[in-house]
């Protein structure tokens, strides 16, 4: 299989390298160019394209005969960055290719997902503070959401939970809805995070939905389980 990561230079991004290389994927990376150098340990392993990811340019070369893109939508500037990045990509993308992008859980698919007020009001203070710096537009990643809702493609969307290092875990434990008692621990992996991710190229059964995602070591999912 022959896949894209798009953002391949982040922490997420180099998680999702390691794994595909893992399947004996082939890899073709997009990062901007200064951040190149991040993905040395990779060298003459994967294909690196670069550019910002929101440039259809860059996104049109990169995907071309791909299988697979996995896209991870990052907010950052004012410029439609993520929205820009997810639009490139549901353009470009082969007419059978699996789209996987990641995001927080904050995207709602069908507002039937219940947050915390704690949550809610992080979300909003977190993100006038950042459009106001200029750094990064909540809302642009919540456009690139739903203009990935509304397209035909065969996408998929993982809602990730508070991320932290270490080891994997294994495969998270994934629910529709944000407020279901297996996600109360609101953590995972950020190597298990990406793992999800690679795993949802080959699993049809999560074509055309949004998995809000958790550590499947965590305590929530432990409480969970039936002795």
């Amino acid at each position: 299989m022959k896949i894209c990561i798009v953002g391949a230079s982040g922490k997420l991004g180099q998680y999702l390298v390691e794994h595909a290389l893992d399947r004996g994927y082939e890899v073709v990376g997009v990062c901007r160019e200064k951040s190149i150098e991040k993905l040395g340990s990779f060298q003459g392993r994967i294909k690196i394209i670069p550019g910002k990811t929101n440039d259809r340019q860059v996104i049109e070369k990169a995907v071309s005969g791909c299988d697979g893109v996995l896209t991870v939508l990052v907010p950052w500037g004012v410029h439609n960055y993520s929205s820009g990045t997810a639009q490139a990509v549901l353009d470009f993308a082969q007419p059978n290719a699996r789209l996987v992008f990641s995001c927080g859980w904050h995207i709602s698919r069908d507002g039937q997902d219940l947050y915390t007020k704690k949550f809610i009001w992080m979300l909003r203070v977190v993100g006038w503070l950042a459009r106001l710096i200029r750094i990064i537009d909540i809302d642009d990643q919540v456009e690139a959401c739903q203009r990935i809702f509304s397209s035909d493609t065969r996408w998929t969307i993982v809602r990730g939970s508070d991320l932290e290092e270490g080891e994997s875990h294994g495969l998270p434990i994934w629910s529709q809805h944000v407020g279901d008692p297996v996600l109360k621990s609101n953590m995972t992996r950020r190597v298990d995070f990406a793992l999800f991710m690679i795993d949802s190229l080959v699993n049809n059964d999560l074509i055309h939905q949004a998995p809000a995602i958790v550590g499947c070591q965590t305590p929530s999912v432990l409480s969970q389980t039936v002795v």
